[in-house]
């Protein structure tokens, strides 16, 4: 374990050595607790490392829109969070920055529930005990399936199966209980020079159609770049991030308005279905990008 640590470098080995000896989470999923609570003794080692890592002028454009989405959630509607992906503290870097903008940020930092994948909790003990500071429902995502075997790995499929249906029931359970849930459109983290990466999962179709009301978060500034190798060789690096909310957004209206567009295009495609499913993510997508590159303009003057 110490080894694995060292490649958090020697400022955070106290806070992951901690979040170790403080972790009760299962590093096995099965469809009985996919839903996982937050340690809340674990948060504070998390909201440490952001804090020594984020540098001054960073924080939230929007948040009155946050607001907005959350009030929603109060009255019983359901609401998702899609925010851009680039490393293993971008939930962290949420929530922080959320706890700390006044207001009813802690309370909606806290409101949170996260969608992540099995690998968060299973591929070592360090990564599993870190994200087990925050509200998880966990879910196999349909990449892992791909890389299965229909044969050899049937029990594994049958596993994959029962989370994803248990996972869609604690879904349901929480998303009218004045939660926001959030999910990553892009199902992975953005790795540079590979733009496949930043492409929308046809998944992310499903939630949007399932939802109420979504608010897009943009990322600009990191403190965690992804690097070959395994989740704990990513490098960390000091830096101003901000966070862009996009206004409240109708789902329906969303969803319908890209799916008209795509009708409109006349495209003969063998399967239209999921043509749609992926037209709506991609739409996702456009819409972060967007506010990426604005939201980056706005950081870089901040930073001169």
């Amino acid at each position: 374990m110490d080894r694995i640590i060292d490649t958090l470098g020697n400022a955070f080995k106290d806070q992951a050595k901690e979040a170790v000896r403080l972790s009760k989470s299962s590093t096995h999923t099965t469809g009985e607790n996919v839903f996982q609570e937050a340690n809340s003794d674990i948060r504070p080692h998390l909201d440490k490392i952001v804090e020594t890592l984020i540098l001054p002028g960073s924080g939230i454009e929007g948040m009155e829109n946050l607001e907005e989405l959350y009030s929603l959630a109060e009255s019983g509607k359901s609401c998702l969070l899609l925010p851009e992906h680039y490393s293993n503290l971008d939930l962290s870097l949420i929530t922080y920055l959320v706890d700390k903008a006044g207001g009813r940020g802690e309370k909606i930092s806290r409101s949170i529930i996260a969608i992540a994948g099995m690998k968060l909790s299973e591929e070592n003990i360090v990564v599993s005990a870190l994200a087990s500071a925050y509200t998880r429902i966990v879910i196999c995502p349909s990449r892992s399936f791909r890389k299965l075997d229909p044969e050899k790995d049937k029990a594994e499929i049958a596993r994959g199966n029962a989370i994803n249906r248990a996972a869609m029931k604690a879904v349901i359970r929480n998303k009218y209980k004045g939660n926001l849930i959030l999910i990553f459109p892009s199902g992975t983290r953005y790795r540079p020079g590979h733009p496949s990466t930043k492409r929308g999962v046809r998944e992310i179709d499903s939630y949007i159609r399932s939802f109420d009301y979504m608010c897009l978060v943009a990322i600009n500034g990191q403190i965690l770049h992804v690097r070959p190798g395994n989740m704990m060789d990513d490098e960390v690096t000091n830096d101003v991030v901000r966070l862009g909310i996009s206004p409240v957004i109708p789902c329906g209206e969303f969803r319908d308005r890209v799916r008209a567009e795509h009708d409109a295009l006349g495209l003969d495609v063998e399967n239209d279905v999921d043509a749609k499913k992926q037209a709506v993510a991609d739409a996702v997508m456009a819409e972060l990008e967007k506010m990426h590159l604005t939201g980056e303009e706005k950081r870089k003057e901040l930073i001169r």
